[in-house]
């Protein structure tokens, strides 16, 4: 039986609207929410964005001003390079609140310990519990119990697969879909280059781009009523290389794993949380980019086969993705499997590997090593977490995260930004209650297999400082009784 993964997805109301929107809630409930607690939780929250800030603007998301910008032009870069014809960020929004001028005094350790054992052995946890807690600002670690011990993480494991995307290619970096005329301009190719969010909208506006190519060739008739072409339409997977499905596949938590699909493969036109996949994701992308070229005035001769673009061929149109930094944040808010596994196969690209589950493996391994992270014990089997052979240290998520956090290091902000905030947005959007003491504080990543929950992120403490944290169990008898417990650990570090 396929393996069921009992992540809570984000409610179906709140999409995921591209470039003009990511992820921050404007629901009537939410606004209230936000505003009622404002006053409680400002100081708290205002802490934690200037402490973990550095080249943000006042704690706002780097990809939402860089996407804001960028929302009614096309291009950018392709490489994590600022280009003239690129985005420009946006205009900083002013401070709500004023910077603090220093933090106070570190975490005493032995108050956390006091505040974290009478939690760590709650029944609903299971059989084993390994946590981490640093300090992201001096790196220390406050409080250790099997801090080194690999565990399966879950999804938590995406914290480790965009940092070492971000590490790699940049926040800047967009992941291109072409279409390539040979040139007799009798063959177009739709060449795949691991987009997961490629959308219907893009492929017509690609179809529209390769017709005034075929008919500055001069393939339309002379009345200009005529479509252009006639063409034959193939389709290049070749970008991803190994096997398509996962472990667990079928499954609907995630698609066949291809360089070239739509919607991330889904059949229901959501974006986010279970759903029916397609079993031929490339197909119905090339299918879908046939008719786009019909409506466009091209006439396609035959039906879409896969085949490599020839050597020669020019690319006549290009779709670029969002920027890795929204696709990162993504991941994270949303736990999106589907983006996760890209980006592990464009690190394993861009490191030189193949793309495929063993070349992400080793290309994350050796970027984490490259960064000087603790991946002793790690095992990255995938870049989604729903395979049961991950193995990550709490130390490791925890040393991840203070990396994120260091001003040295504003390429890997989105590791932070990205993080689902408790009761607001991603998947903690339904498991904090709107008058818990975690509300709007915590930011954690969340990890959710049969038996295996785990919970990653950063809180603020009381003395103003940014603490990361990792919690992994494992043998629990079900997520309900896990999840408040791992909510409970996160809250008291707000606490202390």
């Amino acid at each position: 039986m396929a393996e069921q993964v009992e992540e809570p997805s984000v409610r179906p109301s709140d999409p995921w609207r591209g470039p003009k929107f990511l992820t921050t809630k404007h629901n009537g409930s939410h606004t209230w929410q936000v505003i009622a607690g404002s006053a409680t939780l400002g100081l708290a929250v205002a802490a934690g964005a200037v402490l973990a800030a550095g080249p943000w603007d006042n704690g706002q998301r780097k990809a939402e001003r860089a996407l804001a910008a960028a929302a009614d032009r096309t291009g950018g870069a392709h490489h994590g390079r600022t280009t003239p014809e690129g985005p420009r960020p946006a205009p900083s929004a002013p401070a709500v609140l004023p910077a603090l001028t220093a933090a106070k005094a570190a975490q005493d350790p032995a108050g956390l310990r006091a505040a974290l054992t009478p939690l760590v052995d709650a029944p609903g946890l299971g059989k084993k519990l390994a946590a981490s807690v640093v300090d992201t600002a001096t790196g220390e670690q406050l409080y250790g119990h099997g801090a080194t011990t690999p565990m399966t993480p879950a999804s938590t494991i995406k914290i480790a697969t965009t940092t070492a995307a971000l590490s790699v290619l940049g926040p800047d970096h967009r992941i291109a879909t072409t279409a390539a005329l040979s040139p007799d301009s009798r063959t177009l190719t739709l060449v795949g280059g691991g987009d997961p969010t490629l959308a219907k909208a893009d492929l017509r506006a690609m179809a529209a781009e390769a017709a005034d190519a075929l008919r500055e060739d001069g393939e339309d008739s002379e009345d200009g009523e005529d479509p252009a072409g006639p063409v034959r339409l193939t389709y290049d997977v070749s970008r991803y290389t190994g096997p398509e499905l996962h472990p667990i596949s079928p499954n609907e938590n995630i698609a066949p794993v291809t360089a070239l699909m739509i919607d991330e493969g889904r059949l229901d036109g959501s974006d986010r949380g279970p759903a029916d996949r397609t079993d031929d994701p490339a197909g119905d992308a090339a299918r879908a980019f046939a008719e786009a070229l019909e409506k466009a005035g091209v006439q396609v001769t035959g039906a879409p086969r896969e085949a490599r673009a020839a050597d020669e061929a020019r690319t006549v149109a290009t779709h670029r993705s969002a920027p890795l930094s929204a696709l990162a944040e993504r991941t994270l808010t949303n736990s999106d499997n589907d983006i996760a596994e890209a980006l592990a196969r464009q690190t394993a690209i861009a490191k030189g590997e193949k793309a495929s589950f063993a070349g992400a493996r080793r290309a994350v391994t050796n970027e984490l090593k490259k960064l000087q992270l603790p991946v002793g014990g790690a095992h990255f089997a995938d870049g989604s977490g729903l395979d049961r052979k991950d193995r990550v240290t709490p130390a490791l998520l925890t040393a991840l995260l203070a990396r994120a956090a260091d001003p040295d290091r504003p390429g890997l902000r989105p590791v932070l930004t990205g993080l689902p905030i408790a009761g607001f947005s991603g998947t903690l959007d339904g498991r904090y209650e709107r008058d818990a003491a975690g509300t709007g504080l915590v930011r954690a990543k969340t990890g959710t297999l049969r038996g295996v929950n785990s919970l990653a992120g950063t809180v603020v403490d009381r003395q103003g400082r940014l603490l990361a944290f990792a919690f992994l169990a494992s043998g629990s008898t079900s997520a309900a009784g896990a999840e408040p417990a791992l909510d409970a650990l996160a809250t008291a570090l707000a606490g202390v």
